[in-house]
């Protein structure tokens, strides 16, 4: 790992480990953004895409039969000369389902069915664990989303919402010329869409008030939930996808379904039914002729700022592997990293997790009863690493029908997302599993689930620069021991700290211990919040549980680092600053500053080693030094 000026480091540390690369560094045309993650999606993407491309031209034949179903959806999303040749015939059937509606009766009577083949609806019901009693599988009832990426885009005095919403309502107007609307028929679905979409608007959350998770669990009585509304029967349309009797349901947006009858109505159902087309368009756009799939990414990329689609290749890959996600991750797994990396790892996790016990045991603040109950959640958590043991049944069941057999890929993807939702649905009331995987392990990333307490390490992130025999143990801790010990502050953090042991909402905390916590809290929002950055401002609420679990992370990942022979802190901040390195259009920056729970890359970089006081002896950083923070302003919670 090169060296670093120490005279740089004292001005901006991102930028003294950064700084050549971010001169010489480009965003490539289909992206937002490049840097650290990105280069380790980008080499998977290539490596994968090798290696399917040699199974679908026949050269090297897969090894189960699931990844042979897989290889036959791919090669139905590379074949644009088929995809341009049906157009927008494949859609057809579900917008003349839509079309032929005639009123809220007829929508009563269809809804069922068209909740498992994934229509766009006024709400959507699923299947999870009960946050309450995570052991089991409970009901949920969503509202829809909003066309825009949050609420406060809608806000009068925000100059970017007018400006996305004409950019959408230009790029729907076309999609639906494109799949057989007349220009006046497409403008009025266009209009009356926008229309529909402003009655869901007051009543759903912001991505700050949705950052709370505790606020997710509303359970309502079943009973007052299908009473809700005036003109649809919910019961009923429960009953026909649930195999059972509710005795509740939880609303995670329960002020939308209080108004539920001001949005779903009889004067509103033309808007409502205009507003299912286009999303329908919108949505299954992508799986049909080129012209229609780069047509429908205009709105997404002027969002992010990326300059052009993805080409029909990669476009094809991320479709394809996104259906059969989990078949991929295992395919990758087992190839590319293997039962002694996945080893070598799980040891790891294992001492971080005993880092953080011993750190929770000498914790000054917390009573004994409190002190004690954490460590019981440490010892509770559950550890899943690279990828998962075995693959989910459901993709037994995913049958790819070639052309031959009368399939296409619009056909083929609606097909999987029907099995997929029936099997979700008849997990209601079931155990809950808590060994399975909710991201594949070619997914450049890792989490912590608060339900079920535990930490997922796929095996894409487990590679250089976050992890690699050739780097020093400093290093891998600057990196990979940081983003572990960043998962397991999850579980301590503003919301992880709500749950149990046994991923349960339920206060473990004494009163006392509550409220220093929430002190701590605000003092982490504090630190970031009205942070300028790409012409606009960071906002502390949205994003404070990531930043405690990032301060947690590094302040563990340093004390484990200093525990071994080989110890050098130079290379352990380095290590940090540059697993963050990332260069964004100023759309995409600004995007996620609007929506991410996440402070920006370059400031969770550069804050959080100045909460840690060797920072300052490792680099000699002085008062007068813009990295410098006083003392009483550092924030030390984990």
């Amino acid at each position: 790992m090169a060296t670093i000026s120490q005279t740089a480091v004292k001005q901006d540390l991102y930028d003294a480990v950064n700084g050549n690369w971010l001169k010489t560094a480009e965003i490539p045309d289909d992206h937002a953004s490049t840097g650290g993650f990105m280069d380790l999606v980008d080499a998977i993407e290539k490596t994968l895409m090798h290696d399917f491309d040699a199974m679908a031209a026949g050269e090297v034949t897969p090894d189960n039969p699931q990844l042979a179903e897989f290889i036959k959806f791919y090669q139905l999303a590379k074949d644009f000369k088929q995809r341009d040749a049906d157009g927008a015939k494949p859609l057809q059937p579900c917008l003349k389902q839509i079309d032929s509606l005639s009123d809220l009766a007829d929508l009563q009577h269809r809804m069922p069915d068209w909740i498992y083949d994934g229509l766009p609806l006024p709400f959507s019901l699923d299947v999870d664990a009960d946050m309450k009693n995570t052991k089991v599988n409970t009901l949920f009832a969503q509202a829809p989303g909003t066309i825009l990426p949050d609420k406060t885009y809608y806000d009068e005095g925000n100059q970017q919402g007018p400006k996305l919403l004409a950019v959408y309502a230009q790029m729907m107007t076309k999609l639906l010329q494109k799949v057989g609307y007349d220009d006046i028929s497409a403008q009025k679905i266009v209009d009356d869409t926008l229309a529909f979409d402003r009655l869901i608007v007051p009543w759903v959350k912001s991505a700050e008030e949705a950052a709370d998770y505790s606020k997710m669990y509303n359970p309502r009585a079943f009973k007052d939930f299908a009473n809700n509304s005036r003109y649809l029967d919910l019961a009923a349309i429960t009953y026909a996808v649930i195999d059972g009797n509710p005795d509740k349901v939880i609303l995670p947006e329960p002020a939308y379904f209080d108004h539920f009858n001001e949005v779903v109505n009889p004067d509103n159902f033309n808007l409502m039914k205009n507003w299912m087309k286009a999303k329908l368009v919108q949505r299954l756009s992508g799986y049909l002729s080129d012209d229609l799939r780069t047509l429908s990414t205009t709105y997404s990329r002027t969002l992010s700022g990326q300059k052009t689609p993805r080409n029909q290749a990669k476009s094809a890959y991320y479709l394809a592997t996104g259906t059969f996600d989990q078949v991929v991750g295992l395919y990758y797994g087992h190839k590319y990293f293997g039962e002694a990396a996945k080893a070598d790892v799980h040891q790891m996790v294992e001492k971080m997790i005993g880092v953080y016990k011993k750190r929770l045991k000498a914790n000054t603040w917390l009573s004994a009863d409190t002190r004690a109950k954490a460590i019981t959640k440490l010892d509770n958590l559950g550890i899943q690493v690279g990828y998962p043991d075995k693959l989910e049944t459901i993709y037994t069941k995913f049958k790819t029908h070639t052309a031959e057999e009368g399939g296409n890929l619009l056909s083929n993807a609606l097909h999987f997302g029907r099995v997929a939702r029936k099997d979700m649905f008849a997990k209601w009331g079931q155990p809950t599993d808590r060994t399975r995987w909710e991201m594949s392990a070619n997914t450049v990333n890792a989490y912590y689930h608060p339900f079920m307490n535990i930490i997922v390490f796929p095996a894409a992130i487990l590679q250089a620069p976050f992890y690699s025999l050739d780097q020093s143990s400093s290093a891998n801790y600057g990196g990979i021991g940081a983003v572990i010990a960043h998962e397991i502050s999850h579980a301590f953090d503003n919301n992880g700290a709500l749950f149990d042991e046994f991923g349960n909402l339920n206060n473990w905390w004494t009163d006392d211990d509550s409220a220093h916590f929430k002190e701590l809290a605000k003092a982490m929002i504090t630190e970031f919040d009205g942070l300028d950055f790409a012409g606009a401002k960071v906002n502390g609420t949205l994003t404070v549980s990531e930043n405690i679990a990032d301060a947690g992370g590094l302040s563990c990942a340093e004390e484990a680092a200093k525990s071994e022979t080989d110890v050098d802190l130079h290379a352990f901040f380095t290590n940090w600053a540059m697993i963050w390195r990332m260069k964004a259009t100023k759309q995409y920056m600004q995007l996620l500053l609007s929506i991410d729970v996440h402070a920006p890359a370059k400031l969770r970089a550069n804050v959080q080693p100045k909460n840690l006081d060797d920072f300052y002896t490792t680099f000699d950083i002085q008062p007068t030094d813009p990295m410098y923070l006083a003392p009483d302003q550092r924030v030390k919670i984990w």
